[in-house]
């Protein structure tokens, strides 16, 4: 039975429980017309000021359900945005079933094994079967750890590349051995490249934008990006030294923007990021952030805002060259 999840969970759960976890936002924005699942959100009478993924993922629900058998969604009632408790209210009155999953307020580690604990119940997921397919994945995301150094360190794998394959591991695709596969074939194409070579060096934070043609965009004005914040954070990069619960209690996204700044900062210093560009959502909570993000990062901070899926306006392209040539 397939499970879809509204943002990053213990996939480890569902995988031992025998279930496969499917990313809405991912099948939502990698659609061909992603406009058609608003609308269908919008018709059935969500606000038009409601966030874009939240509206997205209510329409990924009402139409792909039956292809994909998707009767069953775990919410990120805590720790995500706010807006997901009513979208699972909703669902539930359309009859799915609505799991929720909660972070801790703050990263408790005792309190990460009771909540994991709870969803395992609910799932009916074994300890040992959790162990043994936190082994599997853990493999996969060194994988995934050796794409981003080869992104930062050896400048042979693009930006848009590195958050294509991150952002994936949030669900590892619906099939984590075909996913490995793709990634090797993947590492060895990238071991005959050149490395890239770009002027500027950014870092991009926030979530993964919903303009699909920044990445191109910043290529063409001689800048990389060589740090993807929260597809780094879904890819669990220290998961292999710790444990299931642990690893959850050190991912920053759900927690205090704090910790998340202090993680950008550090970025910033390994990899020799020259500014940040901080995309935040139209209609989304983490906006006021983007103040703290101006106050404590040290490096040029430009932010950008969207709200429907599609490519860069005039205004939003010309305040990327200007934010390019000060750089520069």
């Amino acid at each position: 039975m397939n499970i879809g999840i509204t943002s990053t969970i213990p996939v480890e759960v569902v995988y031992a429980a025998g279930k496969i976890p499917c990313d809405l936002n991912n099948i939502f924005i990698n659609d061909q017309n992603p406009e058609r699942f608003i609308r269908q959100a919008e018709e059935a009478g969500f606000p038009r000021t409601t966030c874009a993924w939240i509206k997205g993922i209510y329409g990924v629900m009402q139409e792909v359900h039956s292809e994909r058998k998707l009767d069953t969604i775990i919410i990120v009632s805590g720790g995500d945005c706010s807006n997901t408790i009513a979208l699972g209210e909703v669902l539930k009155h359309d009859g799915k079933r609505v799991i929720s999953f909660s972070y801790p307020v703050k990263p408790d580690l005792d309190e990460m094994e009771q909540t994991i604990g709870k969803l395992a119940r609910e799932l009916g997921a074994e300890p040992d079967e959790i162990s043994a397919c936190k082994k599997h994945l853990d493999t996969i995301r060194l994988k995934l750890k050796t794409i981003d150094r080869l992104t930062w360190q050896k400048m042979v794998v693009s930006g848009d590349e590195n958050l294509r394959y991150l952002v994936s591991s949030s669900d590892f695709n619906a099939n984590p051995d075909q996913f490995a596969c793709e990634i090797d074939s993947f590492l060895e194409e990238v071991h005959h490249r050149q490395p890239i070579k770009k002027k500027i060096r950014l870092g991009l934070a926030g979530v993964p934008p919903i303009l699909n043609n920044l990445y191109t965009t910043l290529d063409r004005l001689d800048a990389a990006v060589v740090f993807n914040e929260v597809p780094r954070q879904f890819s669990l990069p220290w998961a292999p030294d710790c444990s299931l619960a642990q690893q959850y209690t050190h991912y920053t996204y759900p927690y205090q923007v704090e910790r998340r700044l202090a993680d950008i900062a550090q970025a910033c210093r390994e990899r020799k990021i020259d500014g940040i560009i901080h995309y935040t959502q139209s209609f989304c909570f983490r906006q006021i952030e983007d103040i703290l993000f101006k106050r404590i990062l040290a490096v040029p901070t430009l932010t950008l805002e969207a709200d429907q899926p599609g490519p860069l306006d005039g205004r939003t392209l010309t305040r990327i060259e200007t934010f390019i040539e000060m750089l520069r």
